[in-house]
């Protein structure tokens, strides 16, 4: 059934509703599985086995006009090479390019370098009485592991997460911001790093993308582009670390309303992997993916028109009771066979293996050094945007 119900309104822009969006999800899910809002103009979907079909279906529902609603409504013309904006055949070749920056040898190798920073960010705390998860690990540690992938050093590394911040956040009257200047990003702050690259080769992302070689959609043989280099980094840079950030941000927020679990954790390291994959399906850091229709689709008895802008509710379909029993409830035990945070599909996260390891060390670091913590909710800031959700600022007590 489609809805203009006033009973039930969903929109990602509205900060209300974004503090805490599940009651309005179950609603959709169990009302209205097929929902149409008039005042921006999308349909939505939100329980689990039409988004899971949906993010499958990339003829149907592309994500080369955007995966944002903005994006998407503003028309702008998305430069090539951004495989998050890409449907085959351009987006397997340039995601298998990819694929070598992201090898689980490579991956493997960066643990010692993520969990060396987190003790010399979190032994500086012990006793201090607290700390917070977002200024202390969660905006810092997810940069640092791209910086090392990527090659940028450690002192700029800062500045560059502060820039992609920033352009994700909503303006002040909840209107999102769009690109600019024919640029999507800010690709332009990796520049001199790759040009320095090119003539010091090393072992780093940078240097495996300019000197790789391979057959275009044309059958020609050749190497990337500068430009080309430049939107590949930008991508992965922002894409790594605003999504990770929110992830360590809701293992901070979720354990302390949990602390039963988590004194369950502190006695038993061992069940952090599939903590942090609990954590992962409960507060999905990118909770919303939006597509453009090529072609009439019918869902729910309705037929969607093509030309329309379908959002998928991806953290509203991993609580989708039809398929997790009791999903609006936090169990670390809990025995997942697949959630949605990642995609689905041709679009399933390159990064996913490094976002789990990153997720890992970061709360067995912090459960060595603070088995006890307690939100500090007056001084708990949300961030606010139309792509991830989480949290700018969350300090903690600790015992």
């Amino acid at each position: 059934m489609t809805v203009m119900d006033p009973e039930v309104y969903y929109d990602p822009y509205d900060f209300e509703i974004d503090t805490d969006p599940y009651p309005v999800w179950k609603r959709l899910r169990d009302e209205h599985p097929l929902y149409y809002n008039g005042k921006h103009d999308f349909y939505a979907l939100s329980r689990y086995d039409d988004v899971a079909k949906c993010s499958a279906d990339w003829k149907t529902y592309i994500s080369s006009k955007g995966t944002v609603l903005e994006l998407i409504r503003s028309g702008y013309d998305i430069p090539p090479g951004s495989i998050i904006f890409e449907d085959p055949p351009d987006h397997d070749l340039h995601r298998g390019l990819l694929s070598r920056v992201f090898r689980p040898k490579k991956i493997a190798e960066l643990e010692p370098k993520i969990r060396e920073f987190c003790a010399r960010s979190l032994d500086p705390l012990v006793g201090s009485g607290g700390f917070d998860f977002i200024a202390n690990l969660g905006a810092e540690m997810p940069m640092r592991t791209i910086g090392y992938l990527v090659g940028i050093p450690e002192t700029d590394q800062e500045a560059i997460r502060d820039t992609i911040d920033a352009g994700l956040k909503l303006n002040d009257d909840g209107t999102p911001k769009l690109p600019t200047d024919g640029q999507l990003g800010n690709a332009d702050m990796f520049a001199d790093y790759i040009d320095w690259r090119a003539k010091h080769p090393s072992d780093d992302l940078m240097t495996e993308l300019l000197e790789a070689e391979f057959e275009d959609t044309d059958g020609v043989t050749r190497r990337l582009t500068r430009d080309e280099v430049l939107g590949y980094t930008q991508l992965i840079a922002a894409a790594g670390n605003e999504t990770t950030t929110r992830l360590i941000g809701w293992t901070g927020k979720v354990l302390s309303d949990h602390p039963d679990q988590r004194r369950e954790l502190v006695a038993d390291l061992g069940l952090v992997p599939n903590a942090i994959e609990e954590l992962l399906r409960y507060e999905a850091p990118s909770p919303v993916q939006a597509r453009y229709m090529t072609a009439d689709a019918e869902h729910h008895g309705t037929v969607v028109p093509q030309g329309s802008v379908m959002l998928l509710l991806t953290a509203s379909a991993n609580r989708d009771e039809r398929w997790f029993p009791d999903g609006d409830r936090f169990d670390i035990r809990r025995k997942i066979d697949r959630h949605l945070t990642f995609g689905y599909g041709v679009h399933f996260c390159l990064g996913a293996a490094l976002a789990r390891l990153e997720g890992r060390i970061a709360l067995e670091e912090v459960l060595k050094r603070f088995p006890d913590w307690e939100v500090d909710l007056p001084n708990a800031v949300q961030a606010r945007t139309s792509t991830v959700r989480g949290w700018e600022k969350l300090p903690v007590h600790t015992s």
